[in-house]
């Protein structure tokens, strides 16, 4: 039996990465692994959030992997 996992759109997070995702903003992910990632948020689910880097390349990254997520400085 496989158990779905549901968005709560309440969590401050959530809604956070929302707006990353509509603003299309920059961001950098830095990974428990001390990789960091640069790109921009296309999407989420309850597990994952894809990046897409200036080349149009797509990362899926699972959240639990995420140390801290950022905006990007210039």
């Amino acid at each position: 039996m496989t158990m779905i996992t549901e968005f709560d759109t309440s969590l401050p997070s959530f809604r956070q990465v929302q707006n990353l995702i509509q603003q299309a903003v920059t961001i950098q992910i830095k990974l428990l692994t001390g990789d960091i990632l640069t790109g921009r948020i296309i999407w989420q689910d309850s597990q994952c959030m894809c990046l897409m880097d200036t080349s149009s390349q797509q990362t899926t990254v699972w959240k639990h992997a995420i140390a801290y997520i950022q905006p990007q400085e210039y």
